[in-house]
């Protein structure tokens, strides 16, 4: 059976990229993208790249247009997409590739977004090690998906593997991230623009402030972490790269565990999984080693002289950082094979 597809936010990044997934899986039909400003426009002068679905017109994102569908993606910036999930309450499966439905804590919503705090929705990382197995088992037949904060998802699966195994302390994370400018999406920023950036590394949200750290938090917990003990010294910085992700993060070592000890924590975690990789001992990923993959790529050091561990991550944001994770986890709670339309080879050079 073929199901029934909208895309809000089309015109984005985000959204583009669903697009660019979705255009290959055999179970979907798109038949729907809409915009806000861009709305009565053709998709193929706002995604170019989309060539398959140059018959789409860009129509207004309303609830009575999204509606009637078997899936809803909402890839519109934080804080749009709660005001749709009540029209939405008959479509069988939603997943908000934004940040409204990622949160439990109402406190932290308060603290890092305001406003009234959405329903929190199934987490969209399923590799992620959580309490008696992994988030993959909570994605099973749900109706209601929140895919990942980039960042946030990319720091969680580095560490999570150690927390859970019980070989890392969480209470001095350490995580700084390369990131490119995509993932700030689509809209004209001065920070953003290209004489901006280009020639230069600029850190942004520092101290504390980023709101994808209550997500870190958040899914640490999940994995086995005391809520009150989880302290993430976060940085991002903006680098001139289009996508991707470098993050480096690092914890404490807890007392009396060997190097195999901790080593096993990682592969035994990521063993068998088609999207995470642990690279061999000695190895690093690049960011370029990912583009265009919904991989993540994880290479880990054992640093005796600081009594650390360090995970070198790369991701590709739009791709297993938003858009891979969504249809993901669509693959997953709809019963259709995990890797349907997701793609394991970067693109060199």
């Amino acid at each position: 059976m073929t199901l029934s597809v909208a895309v809000s936010g089309a015109s984005g990044y985000a959204g583009g990229e669903i697009l660019r997934l979705l255009a290959d899986h055999p179970d979907i039909e798109i038949r729907t993208v809409t915009a806000h400003a861009n709305a009565g426009q053709a998709l193929i002068s706002h995604q170019p790249h989309l060539r398959s679905l140059a018959h789409l017109e860009l129509q207004a994102t309303t609830p009575e247009v999204l509606a009637g569908h078997d899936v809803v993606f909402l890839a519109l910036p934080h804080g749009q997409s709660a005001q749709y999930t009540e029209a939405l309450r008959d479509t069988p499966l939603v997943i908000d590739a934004g940040a409204d439905h990622r949160l439990t804590s109402a406190a932290d919503w308060a603290a890092f977004y305001g406003g009234e705090h959405p329903e929190p929705w199934a987490y969209g990382v399923p590799e992620l090690p959580i309490a008696g197995g992994k988030q993959r088992d909570l994605l099973r037949g749900a109706a209601r998906i929140a895919a990942p904060g980039c960042n946030a998802s990319t720091v969680a699966l580095s560490l999570a593997p150690g927390v859970a195994a019980g070989v890392i302390d969480p209470g001095d994370i350490v995580s700084v991230l390369a990131v490119g400018p995509s993932g700030a999406g689509k809209s004209a920023k001065v920070n953003l623009l290209a004489s901006e950036i280009l020639g230069t590394a600029n850190p942004y949200a520092v101290g504390g402030t980023h709101r994808h750290i209550p997500e870190i938090r958040q899914a640490l917990a999940a994995a086995g972490a005391p809520a009150d003990g989880i302290r993430v010294s976060f940085t991002p910085v903006l680098v001139p790269m289009a996508r991707g992700i470098l993050a480096t993060s690092s914890a404490p070592i807890r007392s009396g565990v060997s190097d195999a000890e901790i080593r096993a924590a990682w592969e035994d975690a990521y063993a068998g999984e088609p999207f995470v990789e642990v690279l061999p001992e000695g190895t690093f990923p690049r960011t370029a080693d990912v583009l265009g993959a919904n991989v993540a790529s994880l290479g880990l050091a054992i640093d005796r002289a600081a009594n650390r561990v360090v995970v070198v991550a790369a991701v590709d944001n739009l791709v297993k950082g938003t858009a891979g994770a969504a249809v993901q986890s669509l693959n997953i709670a709809l019963g259709l094979p995990e890797t349907t339309a997701l793609p394991l080879n970067g693109v060199a050079p």
